[in-house]
């Protein structure tokens, strides 16, 4: 016979591991009569064929001495449906198999007629009567015990062959845990009943009259038990009469009832816990519902106020059952508002996990990372946090309470459904690993063969054997991990559990009170806007209801806490139905972020509700962080390739820009930038602005005239504080330019277009329009405003050659190429180098020169009305006296120290420290008034939004706007009158420095 068409080569590949000793099995006597040719085929489908094959056997073995057994196994065989059921039961449990060979008369619960299946859906109720039935009439107490211990392991056997036999066992799961939730609340029932009659026997008066409930914890509460497990239960009674005597009586009671359920001869139903009630072992076995309150309402921790989220009467006096959970569960609801609720509840996450043996986490299907009680956690914290406002949200079911969750905007729908999906697939492997011999475990077990029949078992679709069960796993484990990582750990939950139960209500009357009390201006305005956030069943509704009972107390810690609502409502309503948007504002920082932001910073808000997209960076600090200028430039590149006019490609390098500002704001305000990190990246924005100017104009002023190429090299060099790296949010761009005409080129043809290059940067940087405009400055350029915009090489060398002034020299100082031609801007340098850096440094004349222009402007250009001592940048100790001394120092030693020859103000007064030329203690001064200076103007325009005006050089004289920029600059709330003192110190100081090294002689 060709071994590939024998009886064993068919067997293996129906999946018995041992075709050859099954061929000899089915051929067994004991067998002969019952199944058919198919009978092994039939086999193969169950989880261990070998082990289903191997139980059988002996169960016809053992029908074979009961007539009426051996029928029924005839029937159950002969039967498509029931034989499906049988196998599955054999080939999955070796407990319940070998329960059938002890009994094989109870394969008649597996037949259709015999009214017993399906066993899934069945009513609580239904479930109960059948349980009291079985123990009714009953007067010996063995024969109850006996008669209770018999309908249980029948209808576990029922609910695992309707679990077996499902098409997708994760789609049944609910039903078999609630299945098995109530057989057990009804096996209690029944053994309360054998209790009683067991404990009146025994002359106990009042046994039978005695109130007791016996009240379901954890997975048994929350309908959602294992096939074996610890079943949590807690003991309460009442009476009227003498409360001692009754407790007393009801104790008693239940110490029968554990009796019952646990046997002394037999092993347990389950093992009965009743850790969970107060005071655990230590604590009363039974207590009033009075003892019950005390105690919660004294001494209670947060763990156990989770663990009452699962609470439900499940046998007993029901009626006390209830008043239990309504006097219970109003607490369970407002612990939640105990200081370090969430954290506390964070840390015994981790806690437990810590406590996993390392050679188990990996295997741990329950507590270990990924596990069921990362699903578990997760959804219990959620509801703590926010079922005091919001009733829906408080099943103790965890499916259900998802579910709950993710209707009210509290979990994301995708997230919920991914978050179930993987918690049945887990909760079935679990089932399948206890099924296997009836004993609590959560462990995967080791080894190829236990494995594969586990993988077999869970008979879900793509999972046929250990390898696919193991990477199933995995996949799920990490899914469930990142969730339970992102919704257990959000920011925003320890913020809402320690808000008030009226506050995160977020009712009128409450929100009105609290509004004004926070220090919110109008308390009713801002109402209008709460309620439009938050009205409707939308999903943005939802989670605005959540968000705000927060953010409110966050806009009430920044200096403007009414406009920071109204423009987070103009945001919102921009984006508020974008699901990117919603997510961030749930699950991560960004709303505490944004607070800070629309609260102190009209600029930032200014700009966010221009470009509301932008938020999205507030989730990741990287995302704020700046990027390089090469990075920016690329951008640059792909967006002009894109546009064909000089207008639009110019828009884009001003759109590009306008970005950048916003990110070095936002960087700002939330102080993740070193100080004065901002200045480099505002520079940085202008030199690629004005690369992409540059590139536009000269392709358009090269249209104009009508030529193919550029008749010159163009260079941009950079000016002042731009030329320094040292610009603000208000600076202008200052430049010269520079044109240096290619041979043989026409030279007034070159000096044409050059002029029309340098007019058009200035214009299409500088127009108003849907990006802010850059202001191009060329009036540092030699004769100022009266020589040409445009100069070419030569012509620069001709000029600082013949008529350079010395503050010209000043000037050049912090010259810097910045955009076009770079071997241009070497040989600009290498022109001006000389000139910028004297070889004998300054005679006299030049000296006097310097000192007399410097009183002129301190003079003549400080505004009228403004006190000199507030002026940032004219007044004593301010911006131009510093950097006038720190120049004045370049251009009398630069020429023979080249270590001096720096562009920016703070470097080189560094260096004129490090050439010993300025004491360390003189630089520390007036570096310190410098910053001081730099950041109040920053800050001015951060909190105004305004980025024009003289004002913005001066250190305000209103109360909010200076508390405003007190308040950006890190003072506490009422720190302007520091903030002003600090200033005044400070430029007194730097004035005394300045005078004396700027006018020793």
């Amino acid at each position: 016979m060709n071994r590939s068409t024998s009886p064993a080569a068919a067997l293996r590949r129906s999946g018995f591991a041992e075709p050859d000793v099954a061929v000899q099995r089915l051929g067994e006597d004991a067998l002969a009569q019952y199944g058919g040719p198919d009978l092994g085929a039939a086999l193969g489908a169950a989880a261990d064929p070998d082990q289903a094959l191997l139980t059988l056997l002996r169960l016809a073995e053992a029908a074979a001495t009961e007539p009426q057994a051996s029928g029924l196994l005839s029937q159950a065989l002969d039967s498509h449906q029931a034989r499906a059921r049988l196998i599955a039961v054999l080939g999955a449990s070796t407990a319940l198999g070998n329960a059938l060979v002890a009994r094989p008369g109870d394969v008649a619960l597996l037949l259709d007629d015999s009214g017993q299946l399906p066993a899934l859906g069945a009513a609580p109720e239904e479930v109960r009567a059948e349980a009291l039935r079985a123990v009714e009439g009953l007067e010996e107490t063995a024969a109850g015990v006996e008669a209770l211990r018999r309908w249980y392991r029948a209808r576990l056997l029922r609910i695992a062959a309707a679990d077996l036999v499902a098409q997708d066992p994760t789609a049944v799961f609910s039903e078999v845990a609630a299945a098995l939730a109530d057989a057990v609340s009804a096996a209690l029932d029944s053994a309360l009943l054998v209790a009683r009659g067991d404990a009146a026997r025994a002359q106990v008066p009042g046994a039978r009259e005695a109130r007791l409930c016996i009240i379901g914890m954890g997975k048994t509460g929350g309908r959602e038990l294992n096939y074996i497990s610890d079943v949590d239960v807690i003991y309460a009674t009442e009476s009227d009469e003498d409360l001692s005597a009754a407790t007393e009586l009801a104790t008693r009671l239940a110490r029968y009832v554990s009796a019952t359920v646990t046997g002394v001869n037999e092993p347990p139903l389950w093992p009965l816990d009743v850790a969970l009630r107060p005071e655990g072992k230590d604590g009363a076995l039974v207590r009033t519902l009075a003892s019950h309150r005390a105690y919660y309402e004294k001494w209670a921790a947060g763990w156990e106020f989770q663990a009452l989220l699962k609470a439900r009467p499940i046998a007993g006096d029901l009626e006390i059952g209830r008043q239990y959970v309504d006097t219970l569960r109003p607490m369970v609801f407002r612990a939640v508002e105990k200081s370090g609720f969430v954290e506390d509840a964070r840390a015994m996450r981790q806690r437990v996990e810590a406590h996993i043996p390392a050679k188990e986490a990996d295997r741990q299907l329950k507590l270990g990372a990924g596990g069921l009680r990362d699903v578990e956690f997760t959804v219990q914290l959620l509801q703590l946090v926010h079922g005091r406002a919001d009733e829906s949200i408080r099943s103790g079911t965890t499916l259900e309470g998802l579910r709950q969750l993710a209707a009210g905007e509290y979990v994301g729908r995708r997230d919920a459904e991914r978050f179930e999906e993987h918690y049945r697939f887990l909760r079935v492997v679990e089932h399948r690993i206890q099924l296997h011999r009836m004993q609590r475990s959560h462990l995967i077990p080791t080894g190829e063969d236990k494995l594969r029949r586990l993988g077999r078992a869970v008979g879900v679709a793509g999972v046929r054997d250990g390898a696919t069960l193991t990477a199933r796993l995995r996949l799920v484990r990490r899914e469930v991990r990142r969730l339970h990582e992102e919704i257990f750990y959000r920011p925003l939950l320890p913020y809402t559990a320690r808000l008030s139960a009226d506050d995160v209500s977020l009712t009128l009357e409450a929100a009105r009170e609290r509004l004004a009390a926070i220090g919110y201006k109008d308390p009713s305005g801002s109402l209008g806007h709460i309620k439009a956030l938050t009205s409707g069943l939308s999903r943005a509704a939802g989670i605005q209801r959540q968000l705000l009972p927060v953010m409110l107390g966050w806009f009430a810690e920044g200096p403007s806490p009414d406009a920071a609502l109204l423009d987070f409502r103009k945001l919102s309503e921009a984006i508020g139905s974008s699901p990117w948007y919603l997510k961030l504002l749930r699950d991560t920082d960004m709303p505490e972020r944004l607070a800070i932001l629309l609260s102190g910073s009209r600029y930032v808000a200014n700009a966010l509700a221009r470009l509301p997209e932008a938020v999205s960076w507030l989730a990741d600090e990287d995302d704020i962080a700046p990027r390089s200028v090469d990075a920016q430039l690329a951008e640059l590149r792909a967006l002009q390739a894109r546009r064909e006019s000089a207008e639009e490609r110019a828009t884009a390098a001003r759109y590009l820009r306008r970005r950048r500002l916003l990110r070095a704001a936002i960087a700002d305000v939330l102080n993740v930038i070193e100080p004065g990190a901002a200045s480099r990246i505002i520079t940085e924005a202008a030199d690629v602005a004005i690369t992409g100017g540059l590139t536009a104009a000269v392709d358009e002023a090269v249209a104009r005239a009508g030529l193919e190429k550029a008749p010159s090299r163009y260079l941009v060099v950079g000016m002042g504080r731009f030329g320094g790296q040292e610009m603000g949010y208000a600076s202008d761009a200052d430049v010269l330019f520079v044109h240096d005409p290619k041979p043989g080129v026409d030279e007034t043809v070159a000096a044409k277009v050059a002029e029309d290059v340098a007019g058009l940067v200035r214009s299409l940087l500088g127009k108003t329009g849907s990006e802010p405009p850059l202001a191009v400055d060329a009036d540092l350029r030699p004769e100022g405003r009266q020589g040409p915009i445009i100069r070419t090489l030569a012509a620069y060398r001709q000029y600082y050659e013949r008529w350079v002034e010395p503050w010209e020299r000043q000037a050049l100082l912090r010259a810097r190429p910045v955009a076009g031609d770079q071997a241009l801007g070497e040989e600009f340098c290498a022109l001006i180098d000389p000139v910028r850096y004297p070889r004998d440094g300054l005679v006299n004349g030049q000296l006097r020169e310097l000192r007399r222009i410097k009183a002129r402007v301190e003079t003549e250009r400080l505004p009228r009305g403004v006190p000199a001592n507030r002026h940032l940048k004219l007044g004593p100790g301010g911006l131009s006296d510093v950097e006038w001394t720190v120049q004045l120092l370049q251009l009398q030693h630069a020429g023979a120290d080249p270590g001096l020859r720096c562009v920016g103000t703070l470097e080189a007064l560094g260096a004129l420290v490090a050439a010993e030329l300025v004491s360390a203690e003189d630089a520390e001064v007036l570096t310190a008034a410098w910053r001081l200076a730099s950041r109040i103007r920053d800050a001015r325009v951060l909190a105004t939004g305004r980025a024009t005006g003289r004002g913005v050089d001066v250190l305000p004289h209103e109360v909010p706007e200076l508390e405003s920029v007190a308040r950006l600059m890190g003072h506490r709330a009422g720190g302007r009158l520091e903030l002003e003192e600090s200033w005044l110190r400070a430029a007194r100081r730097a004035r005394a420095v300045a005078e004396r090294l700027f006018y020793d002689e």
